[in-house]
């Protein structure tokens, strides 16, 4: 796509509209609302905002220059970039000359203001203006100050923000008449808006590997075609309903990544390359523009820019993208589907230090820095960065890592939980054209996670009693679930009760993100299920989508259901991400359980997989498996410092090899056939080999790869029990004193059973259930363990091996073998046959 340049104009500063908006500024900070209410109004006009008559105003937080005494001691100003030549967003890299100006700004305590006549704002088909703070440090070097608050951000977060029209957006968006119909008009401003209610299901997907090109618009396409396939009465392929039948989306993190730098030079691979230029001089600035293919699960955030949308998952670089994918959701032709967003707000990368004022850190933690919410100015800037970022169209909100949120309260002289935040975030209000929602929300919170056996006394309760219309995630779905292991549902048989007995708020499920990564990482000397596959990848994908699993969770349990597209699709996964420099080969080290778990050797052996490591050298699997271990060790060995691993690598590999190796793993691959990269191994070698890792390991878990290998029938199940939840909303709540549920347990297998009966006394809907959890078969007498009357019941659902146990008798008695499951259901009306399957949306 080409975006046009209008007309130029000449970019000037307006001063009697920048006086207004620095005396509206004033009146606010000298007001008596509370310091957080000031911070609130302030943040609500900070960035960049295109005004309706032409005229943006510009809005920083610079707390680092409120000690100046005079206005120019910085020489602060605003730097303009205006494209004078047309942007093709979807070159792959492209060099375009820009319009520089230097525009004063003014100063006013810790904010800076201006009111700018001639800015050109970006649409769909038009390349709007970059822009960022610049000034002189006390030793004459340019330093930038980039717009935390920015709305499109094509070229990442260490370019200049580009100027978007958000008005004309929201005006043209295609599905207003849904947000109309959900929400309350602005009018009502002393209202409480609506909240949106909570679905039947939810899909978690990442963006960049649910479809063949990796983006929001790829997932429009799809979605689209489904769509029109359903209204039309058409049936769907395997790979097509593995996305039907869910009335929610929930996207992984789609808020601006770190991206890769290196400390010797970055014009090389920035996305936004300034050529050197003479700055006493008027004539155009080169730039080199590099589209964005940053690779990252999404957890890896600066923080700046998170009201944005990571460009990386953007096919044509366009905000319009992300409404685009929205809209065709809650248009869907079989009803709304909901769009959920994964707020990432409880730390951020040390690559923030980088981006963002002091104020918004308190120190460093496990994952780079904890923010800084306790400062009013950086809580409702945070907030406005949610507010920005839910106004795309969103209908909930994901809070990850709840526990996270913490602070020193010198009252109580100890540290507490910031519950007020996350109901804050909660709270905060969507406005699109006059119509207002409160989000369905869900929280993260495993506390008191990190401490010393966490797993065991977490309650999954803490934030559902403070807000009881929101929803936890539940203790099966957390990152230390394991069902590749034998006997895993047997323990954790009292998790499994406190689901059926209280889960009514808790988000449900097998695999998500972090269970498939946490399957990566069992030793293979653990007792595994091998009931689940001959291989270990056959294991790991049908414990994270077992059909009796499936069974218990969507035809039987309370609660909301989450599924992973790509557990259901049987694709890999693990944390890959092509933004290390520094830490790249410990990422590395952390994901080497992925070529056991997630790769078979005809996958590897493929010429269109592994293209970059093949291009190292490793054309075996068996050979990067044992490299990769080897690796792994050496970095646990030396603290992961890499010199030293370089050092061993010599001792061990190579011609040079003295007899002496530190790592016996790497002694055994010096053979006379080692390939040159092994043998010559040093630092930067390392660091290559861990980037073709993570971009070889990506490539491998987009689902597009693995349509033609879906099992027809597991697809077309799995949409059936989606399909039967949804006939059946009653399941969510919990279970009463009329209903069962039990288990058959003994060192050899563990089945799960119960009976359900609809809590409404006007609804005469009953659910039965059985479901082979792990083990070896058993002969059922389900009639008697039931204690109902198999001439009065019908098959609802079977796993896709059972489809002939469609007879009273034949139910009377069978045997079942691990992973099969059915439910059952009272003759009467037919329930939809697993045929049907295929039609359902």
């Amino acid at each position: 796509m080409v975006a046009t340049v209008s007309n130029s104009k000449q970019v000037r500063f307006v001063e009697d509209e920048t006086q207004s908006l620095v005396a509206w500024a004033d009146s606010i900070n000298r007001s008596d609302a509370t310091y957080f209410n000031k911070a609130q109004k302030l943040a609500h006009r900070l960035g960049a905002k295109y005004r309706s008559d032409r005229l943006t105003e510009i809005g920083f937080w610079t707390p680092e220059f409120a000690g100046d005494i005079i206005q120019s001691e910085h020489r602060l100003e605003l730097e303009i970039f205006t494209p004078l030549d047309p942007l093709d967003f979807r070159a792959p890299q492209q060099t375009v000359r820009f319009q520089r100006d230097l525009i004063p700004i003014t100063k006013q305590g810790e904010f800076v203001w201006a009111v700018i006549y001639g800015m050109q704002a970006g649409t769909r088909h038009q390349a709007g203006c970059f822009y960022w703070l610049r000034y002189e440090d006390a030793d004459g070097r340019v330093r930038v100050i980039r717009d935390p608050l920015a709305y499109s951000l094509p070229y990442g977060v260490f370019a200049p923000a580009e100027l978007y029209d958000m008005r004309q957006l929201q005006r043209r968006r295609a599905d207003l008449a849904y947000f109309r119909q959900t929400g309350s008009s602005s009018s009502l401003s002393d209202a409480t808006p609506p909240r949106v209610p909570a679905p039947t299901n939810i899909l978690q997907i990442h963006v960049k590997t649910a479809s063949a090109e990796g983006t929001l618009e790829g997932l429009t396409r799809i979605y689209q075609r489904i769509s029109d396939k359903l209204a039309a009465g058409e049936s769907l392929t395997p790979d097509e309903s593995v996305y039907a039948g869910y009335d929610a989306v929930q996207l992984l993190p789609v808020e601006p990544t770190i991206e890769y730098r290196r400390e010797d030079t970055h014009g090389d691979y920035e996305f936004f390359a300034i050529a050197p230029y003479d700055p006493d001089h008027d004539s155009p600035l080169t730039v080199t523009l590099r589209q964005p293919d940053t690779q990252n699960w999404g957890y890896d955030v600066p923080i700046l820019g998170s009201g944005a949308t990571n460009p990386a998952v953007l096919g044509s670089l366009r905000p319009d993208e992300v409404v685009d994918f929205i809209a065709t959701l809650h248009n869907f032709s079989q009803g709304p589907i909901q769009l959920i967003y994964d707020l990432v707000y409880g730390h951020a990368d040390n690559q923030s230090l980088e981006l963002l004022n002091h104020q918004y850190h308190k120190g460093p933690n496990m994952y780079g820095q904890d923010l800084n919410h306790q400062s009013p100015q950086v809580r409702a800037i945070l907030l406005e960065m949610q507010r920005r970022k839910i106004n795309t169209g969103a209908d909930g909100v994901r809070v990850d890592g709840g526990q996270d949120f913490r602070f020193f309260n010198p009252l109580s002289d100890r540290v507490e939980q910031d519950d007020a935040y996350l109901m804050a975030m909660s709270d905060v209000v969507q406005t699109i054209q006059g119509c207002r929602r409160l989000m369905f929300t869900i929280f993260e919170d495993g506390r008191p996670w990190p401490q010393e056996g966490w797993e065991e006394i977490s309650r999954y309760r803490e934030l559902i009693e403070l807000k009881p219309n929101s929803f936890q995630w539940g203790p099966l779905i957390f990152a230390h679930n394991t069902p590749t292991l034998k006997g895993f549902w047997d323990r954790k048989w009292r998790r499994a009760c406190e689901v059926i007995f209280q889960g009514n708020r808790w988000i449900t499920g097998c695999g998500n993100h972090d269970t498939v990564r946490r399957g990566n990482q069992v030793a293979l000397d653990r007792d595994i299920n091998w009931n689940l596959g001959k291989t270990l990848p056959q294991v790991l994908h049908t414990a994270y989508n077992s059909p009796a699993t499936q069974i218990w969770v969507q035809g039987f349990s309370p609660g909301l259901p989450m599924d992973f597209l790509n557990a259901c699709v049987g694709a890999a996964w693990g944390f890959f991400r092509n933004t290390d420099d520094r830490y790249g080969v410990k990422v590395v080290a952390e994901e080497v359980g992925f070529l056991d778990w997630q790769v078979e050797p005809e996958r590897y052996a493929r010429s269109e997989t592994f293209p970059r490591l093949k291009q190292l050298g490793f054309y075996d699997l068996e050979q990067l498996r044992a490299f990769a271990k080897a690796l792994q060790t050496a970095m646990e060995e030396t603290d992961y410092d890499l010199d030293a691993v370089a050092e061993i690598c010599r001792h061990c590999l190579g011609a040079d090899a003295n007899g002496y190796c530190e790592i016996p793993a790497l002694e055994d691959l010096n053979e006379p056939n080692l390939s040159h990269f092994l043998a010559t191994l040093d630092v930067p070698k390392l660091k290559s080999f861990a980037m073709a890792f993570m971009e070889d390991g990506h490539d491998l878990c987009n689902v597009a790869r693995y349509a033609e290998d879906i099992d027809p029938n597991l697809s077309y199940f799995n949409l059936a029990l989606r399909n039967f939840r949804r006939r059946h909303p009653w399941l969510q709540e919990n279970l009463t004193g009329r209903d069962r549920f039990n288990r058959v347990s003994d060192d050899r297998r563990t089945i799960f059973y119960g009976l359900r009966t609809c809590p409404d006394q006007a609804n005469a809907a009953r659910v039965a259930m059985v479901a082979h959890m792990g083990g070896e078969p058993l002969p059922l007498d389900l009639e008697d363990w039931l204690q109902i009357d198999f001439d009065q019941w019908q098959i609802a659902i079977a796993t896709p091996d059972l489809l002939g146990l469609d007879q009273a008798q034949a139910l009377r008695s069978f045997v079942l073998h691990d992973g099969q499951g059915i439910l059952l259901e009272p003759r009467g009306p037919v329930a939809l046959a697993q045929s049907e399957a295929g039609e359902g949306s």
